[in-house]
């Protein structure tokens, strides 16, 4: 019979430690909205992430409060409240979803995706997009007037570096 049954895995380091890494955790999921990690990680930070969206679906103070105690991140206390919590607001749980993807390279341990269910994927543009991007008339004048920019600001500083120079003989 086992007393000392765990919910959660202690990452072999201390409490202190481990609150402040799933933490930080949990702010980068709210954030980017998807986190590349272990697999361990994944599973350990989901049920967190799925009970703030839940107490985030009140969005009254006492709710802002209880978020910001816990994550002390005002950008990320506002964005489940204000965005997530509404985004969810029909569904009754299950807001993550966890993808794994193979073992990393250096010391096998399994890596794994978290995101949540409505994240819509952006594909990078490929290489002939960005070849087109790059031969349009707009690409070239911009670059231009860059230039042009980044020219007129070392001239005032080379004037000023000058100026000073002789200031201080």
């Amino acid at each position: 019979m086992r007393h000392n049954k765990k919910n959660t895995t202690s990452f072999g380091v201390k409490p202190g430690p481990r609150k402040a890494l799933l933490r930080g955790l949990i702010v980068s999921l709210v954030e980017h909205e998807r986190i590349k990690t272990t697999l361990r990680k994944a599973k350990a930070i989901r049920p967190l992430a799925e009970k703030a969206i839940t107490l985030g679906r009140k969005g009254d103070l006492h709710t802002y409060r209880t978020l910001f105690s816990k994550y002390p991140n005002e950008k990320t206390v506002s964005k489940i409240i204000d965005n997530l919590s509404k985004r969810f607001k029909d569904r009754p749980g299950g807001y993550t979803r966890i993808v794994k993807l193979g073992n990393r390279k250096g010391d096998l341990a399994p890596k794994a995706l978290i995101e949540f269910v409505d994240y819509k994927f952006v594909p990078s543009p490929t290489k002939e997009e960005k070849q087109k991007k790059k031969a349009s008339p707009e690409y070239n004048k911009s670059r231009k007037l860059q230039a042009k920019k980044v020219e007129e600001k070392k001239k005032v500083l080379r004037k000023i570096k000058s100026d000073s120079r002789k200031i201080n003989r």
